[in-house]
């Protein structure tokens, strides 16, 4: 009895649920959109049902933010160049446990919520890991109660949209914002000034004393646009603020006056220009001047937000540690150290030493990367022309600090903020660390490398500083909301207590063996690659073998990812295949996107879709292989991919990759993973036990190693047939019969120019490994076995757990 009351009071709620969805779809559709049910086209009612889930996301911001500045707990403010937060709207009915209402309410309009799904645009805010990491912590800190703001840049247009034509990558503007974003709130009323270039004089400040003044010379408004970032069924949401370029002045008369049309908006879309693109090409000078800009504009605009909070509270900025901590992801918000200092030291008239000991308290810096391409510097020149305050600042940040430390000449070279040669530069990762409280690597490895290589000096000074947090994921968006049919099964097996807890998963361990789950799991793995395939052949036109293995190698395209060493191993099947070999039908797929500018990785694309195109079309082969290139890989086309996905590629080279995370959202659906050991993968390996994982390559120190003693390629080619037989296919022109010579660059990269990145050296183990991964898939039994384990293993790879320690370690904030 007590059921059936509760099953009819349950489905009373989920009507008048409903009912509310319903009531406030309706509204929005006349009153916003100004449409009745005659009028309204698809994308009207999206909208309509957009705003009416809105609406309910802000009745819970309100009531978040009112009860966090009652209790004025320590706020987290994260600063990242990116936040690729994909599709708002199932995520927010996910999180909002509206998820029946939702579908009830759409029934009752005659509508079906997938079909909403598709016609949101991805936000165009972001490119790779960086800023799917930095949406995995708001999401995170939202659901552990964490107060946060999150910072950034709201950009007109995303990186690019990737379309391959003629087996190449061309990119299109990705003009994501081309009909305004339904999520972002505006807020005209929060606009910050941002100044650039100019001079810097002495002057007094209103105490009499002896200053430096800045004159600049340009200036710009950013404005704040928010999203809503809410928590997992708590009713708690933050906030992600970007901020968006306005010129001072929309339209110069005079210019229009005396017929200088052009002129009259030319100021304006001058100014303006800073918010319009994520990452600028930076191959010329005003690329990099523009980038530079990106930067401090959002930092500029941040800092201002976050004192303005603070001023509401006190004036006494020594207190500014105990109220914010300021998170800065990666190098690109670095110059928040020089900018905190001046607005503390220049306008509002601290001493020095307060001003530095109040920054170091707040400021905290994550390093994402150990390449010294990536470890941004600018040169002195370029900082001098549009921060020359800020560069006055950074000079006497390094002087007092190579005053205070007692080393040797050589040492004080590699610790200066300033590079001497070959360009004087300033180095932007020495400026977060010397500027933070704590330092902190993405896995134990990377954190590892920092401290015995990258940042060895600054460890050695402050062993303390340095501490390893690895990264994360959330379970939210990468398991429950993209494969709700493992979800479900798992919800059987061990109950739902590890949707609010992830590391309760590791109760599947104990279904391991468990035949009946076995099949389960393996039913549910076949109808998500059904799924795919059905898309696949919807929007590629292709037909693919759902008994296949399917194998994804889902990435940033670059070199030390090694998208060209899957590929030279499929070359590898091709011969084995026409020596009569068996081959186990293999799908292999890969996606990510190349920097425009990037030419080496763009070729590694063309490769790859040759391949393709050249298994298709000979039939011997393409009844064993198929291989796919997905164009414009982004977080919609990830949650596709991670379901349907059997075999995880996490093959950098050893000591290249801080961390990774699609190998966590992999494993988590049940992929296993063929890795190196680099990275967050010898974590993995650890958790989801050694004999679940696919390891092959050298280790970290062997690489060195090897290195050190003298690396031959081309020789270790000669002495192996089959590699010699890889490279030369790569360079016969077989692939691309109208361009012999195609490859060439790639072929000379590999066996002439050093093969940096070691794949010569790895590929015959790699070889080795895929049969390995074969024969273990030649038994469902063992497999499936293997793939329970591995998502078992994942508890500690929630984004949850990184933030709990974050807040432990770094932030000294106390989690409800």
């Amino acid at each position: 009895m007590k059921k059936a009351l509760a099953e009819m009071l349950d489905s009373t709620h989920l009507e008048k649920s409903a009912q509310e969805i319903v009531n406030r779809f309706i509204y929005h559709l006349k009153y916003q959109q100004g449409k009745d049910r005659f009028a309204a086209t698809a994308i009207d009612c999206y909208l309509s049902f957009a705003l009416a889930i809105r609406d309910l996301l802000l009745d819970q911001w309100l009531v978040t933010q009112a009860s966090e500045y009652a209790l004025q707990r320590k706020r987290v403010y994260y600063l990242s160049m990116e936040y690729l937060i994909g599709r708002s709207l199932s995520n927010a009915i996910l999180n909002l446990g509206i998820t029946r209402q939702a579908e009830r309410a759409l029934q009752d309009l005659g509508y079906d919520l997938s079909t909403f799904h598709e016609l949101e645009w991805d936000a165009g805010l972001g490119n790779g890991g960086l800023g799917r990491l930095a949406a995995c912590f708001l999401d995170s800190m939202s659901s552990l109660k964490i107060p946060v703001y999150g910072y950034g840049i709201r950009y007109e247009y995303g990186i690019f949209f990737q379309h391959i034509k003629a087996c190449e990558q061309v990119e299109t503007p990705d003009n994501w914002l081309r009909y305004g974003s339904v999520w972002e709130i505006a807020h005209p009323q929060r606009l910050y000034p941002v100044h650039f270039g100019g001079s810097v004089k002495p002057g007094f400040d209103c105490d009499g004393n002896h200053s430096r003044v800045w004159q600049p010379s340009e200036a710009v408004m950013a404005m704040a646009y928010d999203y809503l970032i809410p928590g997992y069924k708590n009713a708690y949401v933050n906030t992600l603020r970007l901020f968006s370029a306005k010129s001072t002045r929309d339209f110069n008369l005079n210019y229009f006056n005396e017929g200088e049309y052009v002129q009259a908006v030319a100021d304006k879309n001058h100014s303006e220009i800073i918010s319009k693109v994520l990452y600028p090409n930076d191959n010329n000078m005003q690329g990099k001047k523009l980038r530079l800009k990106q930067e401090y504009f959002f930092v500029c605009a941040t800092i201002q937000d976050i004192l303005r909070r603070f001023l509401k509270k006190t004036d006494d900025f020594t207190l500014l540690p105990e109220f914010a901590a300021i998170q800065l992801n990666d190098t690109h918000p670095a110059i928040a150290v020089a900018e905190l200092m001046r607005i503390l030291v220049d306008d509002k008239g601290l001493p020095w030493e307060i001003a530095w000991d109040i920054t170091r308290k707040t400021c905290n810096f994550t390093n994402h990367t150990i390449l010294p391409e990536a470890l941004e510097k600018w040169s002195v020149e370029l900082m001098h022309q549009v921060l020359p305050r800020h560069l006055e600042i950074i000079y006497e940040i390094n002087q007092r600090f190579l005053d205070a430390i007692q080393v040797d000449s050589s040492c004080r070279r590699r610790l200066s903020l300033i590079e001497e040669e070959p360009v004087k530069s300033v180095r932007m990762a020495h400026l977060a660390i010397i500027g933070s409280h704590k330092v902190n690597g993405v896995s134990k490895l990377h954190t590892q490398i920092l401290k015995e290589r990258v940042f060895k000096d600054f460890y050695e000074l402050n062993p303390d500083q340095f501490i390893a947090i690895t990264n994360g994921i959330t379970p939210r968006r990468w398991l429950m909301l993209c494969n709700p049919r493992l979800s479900d099964l798992i919800d059987k097996a061990i109950g739902k207590s590890w949707r609010r807890d992830l590391r309760k998963i590791s109760k599947l361990r104990q279904m391991q063996k468990d035949l009946a789950f076995q099949e389960d799991l393996a039913e549910v793995k076949l109808r998500n690659k059904k799924d795919f395939c059905l898309f696949c052949k919807k929007n590629l036109h292709v037909e693919l073998n759902p008994d296949s293995i399917f194998d994804f190698h889902a990435k940033r395209l670059h070199e030390y990812k090694r998208q060209l060493l899957n590929a030279l191993h499929i070359i590898h099947l091709i011969h084995e295949i026409r020596e009569g070999k068996e081959i186990y039908p293999h799908s292999f797929f890969f996606a990510g996107k190349a920097a425009p500018g990037y030419k080496v990785a763009k070729l590694i694309i063309s490769l790859i879709c040759h391949l393709g195109e050249y298994i298709k079309h000979n039939p011997e082969l393409a009844q064993r292989l198929s291989v796919n290139f997905l164009p414009n890989y982004n977080v919609s086309l990830a949650q596709r991919i991670m379901p349907a996905a059997e075999l995880s590629q996490q093959i950098s080279l050893a000591g290249t990759e801080a961390s990774g995370t699609g190998n966590m959202k992999f494993a988590l659906n049940g992929a296993l993973t063929v890795g190196t050991l680099d990275g967050a993968n010898i974590e993995i390996r650890e958790q989801v036990g050694a004999e679940n994982f696919f390891p092959f390559g050298l280790k970290a120190n062997e690489v060195v190693q090897l290195k050190s003693t003298g690396y031959h390629p081309y020789q270790q080619v000669q002495a192996n047939p089959d590699l010699a037989r890889i490279m030369s296919f790569l360079g016969s022109g077989e692939l691309s019969p109208l361009d012999p010579l195609h490859f060439e660059p790639l072929l000379k990269l590999l066996l002439y120019d050093g093969d940096q990145y070691c794949l010569i050296q790895d590929l015959p183990d790699y070889i080795r490994v895929m049969k390995d991964v074969e024969r273990s898939y030649r038994e469902p039994s063992l497999w499936n076995q293997m793939s329970a384990a591995n998502i078992a293993g994942m508890g500690v790879f929630s984004a949850d757990e990184a933030i709990k320690k974050y807040a432990k370690e770094v932030w000294n904030l106390k989690i409800k």
